[in-house]
């Protein structure tokens, strides 16, 4: 049976939500097993090293570009008409909003994605946090909150089209996207290789940033086969989770789409691999303090993954992967705010010297 086919029997919507289920639990499960994490990545690149965090990292963001971009040059997908690069951006919410989720990534230790990952391996710390992300994003989008979301994002704003697609602006095409996603995919087998990363864990960091690639070629498929024309997007976390939980709590039935398919089925696979390598455990909030963090930062995390146009993997990877001009500079702007937020709140943690004084008979080492 074919997808018009498909479609014709069971119709567009269903058929868009178990597409979205399966992209999700392939997600879900390949970014438990490779404990893919920004700020896993950030705090280790912080101090001063490229290894398997960073590894993983650059693994799946490499794959989702060169997975997409390949599509692209072969005729399989065209993104012209997508969001991040048809419709008007806004370079100040790109700046501000990914500057604001990067920090709340680092208070909240986690970002919105690994939230829903850690959520469904019994981490009651994140299941708390990815709720009150969730109303937090909500707010900004329809909410109390929208106000300040929509004059933040008109300070500095770019026309869609050439102006927001990157690769057009340096005068290139999908394959300048391979070469580059190419170079960037070396890059990040040779340090997996010096940091002794297993086939295991490099397959999965793969299978994250090639299930993006996944969600774009699907919506593309169905929006070229439906007669109504869906938007063609992939995989995201702010405004899907937002949407999911809305759509729970205002109608008796759940309205179905990708977007609402794609959330339970990151949570169904992340909890279906965590139980096969038996990681699954309750885990809750250490003290008072410890929860102020975690809330505060999936609050910024909310307001600037809206700002920003996606969270870390929905701007950061999955628009990254098409080159839209904003993505790029959210994702740049995530990293910074991360890196400085690091360095205020943690970064004596995470410093040998500050660490050792600390310890009862033990001295900080010699400069």
């Amino acid at each position: 049976m074919n997808l018009e086919s498909l479609m014709e029997l069971v119709g567009e919507a269903v058929v868009l939500a178990v597409g979205g289920l399966l992209v999700g639990a392939f997600f879900g499960a390949f970014a438990q097993l490779s404990k893919f994490c920004l700020r896993s990545a950030v705090i280790e690149f912080s101090s001063g090293l490229l290894g398997s965090k960073v590894a993983i990292w650059l693994l799946t963001f490499s794959a989702a570009v060169v997975g997409t971009q390949a599509s692209i040059g072969l005729g399989l997908l065209d993104v012209d008409g997508v969001r991040q690069l048809a419709a008007r951006g806004s370079l100040s919410g790109s700046i501000i909003g990914g500057l604001l989720f990067g920090a709340g990534m680092i208070l909240a230790r986690g970002c919105a994605s690994r939230l829903l990952v850690l959520s469904a391996t019994g981490n009651l710390r994140a299941l708390v946090s990815g709720l009150v992300l969730t109303v937090v994003a909500q707010a900004s989008l329809r909410g109390a909150l929208s106000p300040a979301r929509e004059a933040l994002s008109e300070l500095w704003t770019v026309e869609g089209g050439a102006s927001r697609n990157l690769l057009t602006l340096l005068n290139a095409g999908p394959v300048a996207g391979v070469c580059l996603g190419a170079l960037g995919l070396g890059l990040a087998l040779w340090l997996a290789r010096r940091a002794r990363i297993g086939v295991p864990v490099a397959g999965s960091a793969l299978g994250v940033g090639l299930t993006v690639a996944a969600g774009w070629l699907f919506t593309f498929r169905i929006s070229q086969v439906s007669f109504s024309g869906p938007q063609v997007k992939s995989i995201s976390f702010t405004g899907p989770s937002a949407d999911t939980l809305m759509g729970l709590i205002n109608s008796p039935t759940m309205p179905l789409g990708f977007d609402t398919g794609l959330v339970p089925g990151v949570f169904a696979g992340s909890m279906l691999a965590a139980l096969m390598v038996r990681e699954w455990k309750v885990q809750g909030f250490h003290d008072g303090p410890s929860m102020g963090r975690h809330l505060f930062g999936a609050s910024l995390m909310g307001f600037g993954g809206m700002l920003a146009g996606g969270c870390a993997v929905g701007a950061g990877v999955t628009g990254g992967a098409i080159f839209a001009l904003t993505a790029w500079i959210a994702l740049a702007a995530m990293w910074a705010g991360a890196l400085a937020t690091h360095q205020l709140v943690d970064g004596n943690l995470t410093n040998p010297a500050v660490s050792a004084a600390r310890q009862p008979g033990k001295t900080s080492p010699p400069r």
